[in-house]
């Protein structure tokens, strides 16, 4: 079997600002498998935060060429690499490979229902309540925004797009910007403002601050939430979990972390990086499986990948065979 790996630089249409920072491209990294005439494709995006680089990510793909063998699945490339960015690629590369080598797609082989259309968030960047009611007005008819907060003056922000997309669905992502004190103020200026999820409030690790506490909207865990290893400790501190094949290290993972977070009573939201629609295409595989999907990557780029998955304003089709999968 043969291993390309490659990064590419993918312009972002503006700014996309987290409380961590912001960037104007998005970095990926494709590794293509070919074995005779059949070639599969993965996409990642390296995570600074999580210890991640392209540089990394590529070299640990390398590292593990001499372990890949024509036949090899999924399963097996499992124990190759740990959960992150540089198994996302390979898995999905592996399930692309498969499905067509056996000319059966990806979601039957996954044991998954036949993916259809999903209405997907949209999101806007962290900026100052003024400006963020100026984004929010644009795309005021967009069902469903997914605001980016960033801490002191979040109430502000959420009122500010509530008043200029006032039919508008909202969830909220803080990226671990507020602090144990701002929960109660915090959480409930949300539910006033109709807000109905909020993501990841604390840092990662400090979640134990959340036990107890009774938030009027529902919790998500996000960078607190990787793979099936943590997910008891969020029993009864989240409500929510976010799947990102990014942190799972593919599809494979990421279909067992869903199933038993669903079998813990956590709900499901399906998330995603910065991508082109080659990294959206294997995370809409779950998207029937979710109360909220976030695979809009595509939509904050300047441009995709040809061919695309097709966005009808924020309803998003499923994946073209040409694609992946």
């Amino acid at each position: 079997m043969k291993l390309s790996v490659t990064s590419e630089a993918w312009p972002i249409a503006g700014t996309f600002r987290i409380s961590r920072g912001s960037k104007t491209e998005a970095m990926v990294v494709v590794c293509t498998l070919t074995a005779g005439s059949y070639s599969g494709r993965g996409e990642c995006v390296p995570y600074a935060r999580y210890g991640e680089s392209v540089e990394g990510v590529i070299a640990a793909l390398n590292a593990v060429a001499g372990h890949l063998y024509d036949g090899i699945g999924p399963e097996a490339a499992q124990a190759l690499l740990p959960a992150g960015a540089a198994r996302n690629a390979l898995d999905c590369a592996l399930w692309d490979l498969r499905a067509k080598a056996l000319g059966v797609p990806a979601w039957q082989l996954a044991g998954l229902p036949r993916p259809g259309s999903l209405v997907t968030a949209y999101t806007l960047s962290l900026d100052t309540p003024e400006k963020m009611g100026e984004a929010a007005r644009a795309v005021a008819s967009k069902p469903l925004l997914k605001l980016k907060l960033g801490g002191e003056g979040d109430i502000e922000r959420v009122e500010a797009v509530r008043a200029a997309a006032p039919a508008s669905r909202l969830v909220v992502d803080a990226n671990e910007a507020w602090t144990p004190e701002q929960i109660a103020p915090f959480t409930a200026a949300m539910a006033r403002l109709g807000v109905e999820l909020i993501e990841q409030p604390l840092p990662a690790g400090a979640d134990e601050a959340l036990s107890g506490i009774r938030s009027a909207v529902p919790l998500c865990a996000d960078e607190s939430c990787h793979d099936r290893a943590g997910l008891a400790a969020l029993v009864g501190r989240y409500t929510h979990i976010n799947v990102k094949l990014d942190k799972t290290g593919g599809l494979t993972e990421a279909i067992q972390l869903a199933r038993t977070a669903q079998s813990l009573g956590l709900g499901l939201m399906v998330g995603c990086m910065v991508g082109t629609s080659l990294a959206m295409a294997p995370a809409a595989l779950l998207g029937g499986m979710a109360d909220f999907v976030d695979l809009d990557g595509p939509l904050l780029l300047a441009r995709d990948r040809d061919p695309a998955i097709t966005f009808d304003g924020s309803v998003m089709q499923p994946p073209p065979p040409a694609l992946w999968g």
